[in-house]
């Protein structure tokens, strides 16, 4: 009887604690939401005729983005504050191509929202002219299915996509957080990593912008490492930088156990989906461990502690002498640093070659960041791995 009672109580508390934790979610974003269009109100009634005579700003708290919303009628844009602004993006519009490259002068906007057909100045013309002022903005064209055309030409100028008419709220809200997260993926694969020194007393950062160099271990140049044993034997993995470079791993493929093998030969293989690349051993040796858990566990060898991502253990046969091709300490801080030059100049390579290529339709996302993904990993293969 007692266990039957405390049970009963148990099972009352995680109830109602459930309970209690979906009521103040439920407030809290119905507060939010009134504050958005406590803002929005607000915001319709300012007057910024010195920025541009057609603007209309509303800016809310902690926005996901700040937009500036182009297009020649005034109902299409109060539609789009409506929308936008209670999705908790900041928004300003305006009704002329030409006050908005004022605007992106003196504002730091993350998209510009343009429609395509407008007198004067067209939506092309404002995507070419904003990549040109500022082409850290990223350009969201607004199109009709009979100016397809022409919207998949201004993506050739720099745009990052269209959207056609008409679309729904969901529609809108869900296309604008799918570019969100393009740009903040495009903007974190072009932020410059740094090379983190680690002692005894630091440490190992988890970032995928930092690289962990420990400051004891010898690194190859086709970026496995060689760590000594007070056995004598050397641990060989792989190193941070191109872990997490390359990022999910599908599989590994280990050396046999007691297999010997020279310095130069292929000693392992990751895959990632259809590639597969191999990697030459650092040393000459015998094979004598083998870390398992990476066959068992593949998806987790991108994502732990540098000193878990050894691949398996040699017993050295000309030690000595092929240490000394190797950099140690200082000297290969030195060396990330090109090599994280060398890995930005082939992310800006692939991003200018995609868009020359033609540029995918509406719904591409995925398959496009596949693709992009898919020749980062040839090229990794290609520059780094050999």
């Amino acid at each position: 009887m007692v266990l039957l009672i405390v049970v009963v109580t148990i099972i009352v508390f995680i109830v109602v604690d459930f309970s209690l934790r979906i009521y103040f979610q439920r407030r809290q974003e119905l507060k939010l939401r009134k504050e958005r269009e406590a803002a929005l109100d607000i915001g319709l009634k300012l007057d910024f005729s010195e920025e541009a005579k057609t603007l209309k700003r509303v800016e809310v708290k902690d926005p996901k983005a700040k937009i500036l919303a182009v297009d020649d009628e005034a109902i299409i844009l109060d539609s789009f504050r409506k929308i936008l602004v209670v999705a908790g993006y900041s928004l300003d519009t305006v009704e002329k191509g030409r006050e908005a490259l004022g605007l992106i002068l003196k504002n730091d906007y993350d998209f510009v929202f343009t429609d395509l057909k407008m007198p004067e100045m067209d939506g092309l013309e404002v995507t070419k002219a904003v990549k040109h002022l500022r082409p850290d903005i990223d350009v969201i064209v607004i199109t009709g299915y009979a100016s397809i055309e022409t919207a998949v030409e201004t993506m050739k100028y720099g745009a990052m996509d269209y959207v056609q008419k008409p679309f729904t709220e969901d529609e809108l809200i869900n296309f604008f957080d799918k570019s969100l997260i393009r740009r903040k993926d495009r903007i974190e694969r072009q932020m410059k990593p740094t090379v983190r020194l680690i002692t005894p007393s630091t440490k190992e950062s988890g970032s995928q912008r930092e690289f962990n160099v420990p400051a004891g271990i010898f690194v190859s140049r086709n970026h496995t490492w060689v760590s000594l044993e007070m056995n004598g034997t050397a641990r060989v993995g792989l190193d941070d930088f191109f872990r997490k470079i390359a990022g999910n791993i599908d599989q590994i493929e280990l050396p046999s156990l007691n297999k010997q093998i020279n310095k130069g030969e292929t000693l392992f293989s990751i895959k990632h989906d259809a590639h597969s690349i191999d990697f030459s051993s650092p040393i000459s040796g015998t094979v004598t461990l083998l870390n398992a858990g990476h066959l068992e566990h593949p998806e987790l060898f991108s994502s732990s502690a540098f000193e878990l991502s050894w691949i398996c253990c040699l017993e050295p046969s000309n030690l000595a002498e092929e240490l000394r091709a190797m950099k140690i300490g200082v000297d290969s801080v030195k060396w990330y640093r090109e090599e994280i030059e060398k890995y930005a100049e082939i992310l800006r390579g692939i991003e200018k070659g995609s868009q020359n290529r033609e540029p995918p339709g509406r719904g591409d996302d995925a398959r496009a960041k596949i693709k992009a993904d898919e020749r980062i990993l040839e090229e990794l293969a290609r520059t780094f791995a050999h």
